[in-house]
């Protein structure tokens, strides 16, 4: 356990000391994904299908805030979308505009969540997002719930592209509108996501506030364990199949993240629990205090030298010192054990 606390402090050292260039990468690399993932789903421009394209707005992103990625994902994704159709293109507008403005309302400081979802989602391992989100502030809710649309919209398009293409007649534009629009309103799983997501969210921000021991472990649990019971419940009244066993793996890998984030920023020694207790004039105190897992720093140690090797170097000393001491006759002894 040591050796694992030893590595943390050291990433802990290397982050604070290449912070910027660390969210730098971080910001590249997640912009990229998100930017491909785009492509692959709705990149019917073929112009702006390349990856050289990608690569070019992660290198942006990676010099801005991540809202900035969050914009450009949309205004991306409405450009491809107007190669397939300008109806689409208008639906993903209005519904991009509408979600921005609850999300720089209400949570502007999450855009990671925002990137993070779609990515997660495509790595069937999103329940992760909202244990970790729980961990830190309930606002972030807003960030895993546009996240979990965009997903939701781009995978709806991505699915009903050829009846999009096929539309044909006089009603053509809003038969479009209507197709469009029922990848969000009509879609009862993302409804049934959004739903097991945001009681994760409360479960974990509750049960981590509470002053009992080892609580954020058990927040962590909580949080999986209602995304599993929700999911595969409504997965049975819904009467979606294949699944299961999708939610199975995600919620372990998704556990296993969890319990790492909290190794990594929330780690207590429960085993040092202190509780103080004081009074001032009006109220009488009762504090508990957990001290959080760090290496006390190692003591110094002193080599002594000894040896033959040293005979020699300890006889020239005793020789300089005679010879310093002169006319006196006095000399000084120096002794090497």
């Amino acid at each position: 356990m040591t050796k694992w606390i030893e590595l943390r402090e050291k990433i802990r050292k290397i982050y604070g000391k290449h912070n910027r260039l660390i969210l730098a990468v971080v910001k590249f690399i997640l912009a990229l994904f998100l930017f491909l993932l785009i492509n692959h789903y709705v990149g019917y421009m073929e112009k702006l299908h390349h990856v050289y394209i990608a690569v070019a707005l992660a290198l942006i992103c990676a010099m801005l805030p991540v809202n900035m990625t969050v914009l450009l994902a949309a205004v991306f994704t409405v450009v491809h979308l107007y190669a397939l159709s300008m109806e689409v293109a208008v639906t993903a507008l209005l519904i991009f505009l509408l979600m921005f403005f609850l999300y720089f309302r209400f949570s502007p400081k999450n855009g990671y969540e925002v990137v993070l979802m779609p990515i997660t989602f495509v790595c069937r391992i999103p329940y992760a997002v909202p244990v970790a989100n729980g961990l830190g502030e309930p606002s972030s809710m807003i960030s895993v719930i546009f996240g979990t649309i965009l997903y939701y919209f781009l995978n709806g398009i991505h699915n009903n592209a050829s009846l999009l293409k096929g539309v044909q007649g006089g009603e053509s534009a809003d038969n479009k509108f209507v197709v469009s629009l029922n990848q969000v309103l009509a879609n009862k799983e993302m409804y049934l996501v959004i739903l097991a997501f945001c009681l994760a969210v409360i479960v974990v921000y509750n049960i981590r506030r509470r002053a009992v021991e080892y609580a954020w472990s058990i927040a962590i649990g909580a949080g999986i364990l209602t995304e599993f019971i929700v999911l595969c419940v409504g997965y049975l009244v819904l009467g979606i199949s294949g699944r299961i066993l999708w939610l199975v793996f995600g919620s372990i890998l998704s556990t296993g993240i969890g319990f790492l984030i909290e190794f990594l920023c929330f780690n207590l020694d429960y085993s040092r629990t202190e509780k103080v207790q004081f009074e001032d004039d009006e109220y009488y105190y009762y504090v508990k205090a957990v001290p959080k897992v760090n290496l006390s720093s190692k003591e110094k140690q002193i080599k002594k030298i000894s040896g033959k090797k040293n005979a020699k170097r300890s006889g020239d000393y005793e020789k300089a010192a005679r010879q310093r001491a002169g006319y006196s006759g006095r000399y000084v002894r120096l002794r090497i054990d």
